[in-house]
């Protein structure tokens, strides 16, 4: 299918892209990677009368780490992630989800900001956003604004960023040296969406016991979920067997999921719980860590 008819103008700067976007309404959207804004407008899913093609702004084109924390622009490809010496040596869990986005040609064309504004339900980085308590940078014509990724991830397809503003940068917080961290991810086949995935990062101290977590899953409901009272069991304590089935019990408890082709409800109720399990087992391992009987 054909899309339909709409404008098209390149803005090769932050202030411009707003500028335009106020100026033509809640029916412009951002081109980026356009991995799935294009295939929407292919099937008529998405109609906006006009495109603001981002890829020319050079300047959002970065990853840098300063300050204990790692930003992001807007130009960024999934690809990027994947082939950075950085994000390979420092951040594990965006490590993991940039090896099993999609396959390797859209990671060569969709961006990370892109696909968090898209926040499709069966999304693989919205989760890890919620896990990594990553931000996004908002700009409108009056400045910007910071949010947090709990408020920034609203709805199915939906996020903070509102008419006449672009999500411009994301930072997340540099993991220190005793985090380990786990993406894992059922998919029907290499480059599928997930049937259920589960993101995790734990921090240690220094005794085993668990400074902080941050668990989210994705595929089973509408919108990404983060597992707070998962997280809140594995504080002040060290990993047990039976603290990992508790907490596996409270993502399936959350999860709420549709039955569709690549599943039944029932099916990704329970191996979301399984996939957060193996997700502490295996953050615990990157950190030469073991379960405690």
């Amino acid at each position: 299918m054909f899309p339909a008819s709409f404008d098209f103008y390149r803005a090769h700067s932050a202030e411009e892209a707003v500028s335009l976007l106020g100026e033509h309404g809640a029916d412009s959207r951002i081109l980026a990677g356009g991995q799935s804004l294009i295939p929407a407008m292919r099937y008529r899913l998405a109609q906006p009368t006009v495109l603001v093609d981002i890829n020319q702004m050079q300047a959002a084109n970065y990853i840098t780490e300063e300050n204990g924390e790692l930003r992001i622009g807007a130009t960024v490809r999934d690809s990027d992630l994947e082939f950075s010496d950085l994000i390979r040596t420092n951040y594990q869990l965006m490590s993991d989800v940039s090896d099993v986005v999609a396959d390797p040609i859209v990671r060569f064309r969709g961006t990370l900001i892109g696909s968090l504004c898209h926040n499709d339900p069966s999304g693989d980085w919205p989760a890890a956003m919620l896990a990594a308590r990553a931000k996004m940078i908002i700009q409108n014509k009056d400045g910007k604004r910071v949010v947090n990724a709990d408020e920034f991830i609203v709805d199915s397809f939906t996020t903070a960023v509102e008419e006449g503003e672009m999500a411009v940068e994301t930072i997340w917080p540099t993991p220190s040296k005793n985090t380990g961290a786990s993406y894992q991810k059922i998919e029907r086949k290499v480059g599928d969406y997930a049937t259920a995935a589960a993101a995790v990062q734990l921090e240690l101290n220094e005794d085993g016991t668990v400074k902080e977590a941050g668990i989210g899953i994705t595929a089973v409901s509408y919108v990404a979920l983060r597992v707070a009272e998962g997280e809140a069991l594995l504080r002040g304590q060290k990993v047990t067997r039976n603290l990992i089935k508790a907490v596996a019990a409270e993502a399936s408890k959350m999860a709420d999921p549709i039955a569709d082709g690549r599943g039944s409800a029932e099916y990704k109720k329970e191996v979301v719980g399984v996939l957060v399990a193996k997700g502490i087992m295996q953050s615990l391992e990157r950190l030469g860590r073991k379960v405690e009987a």
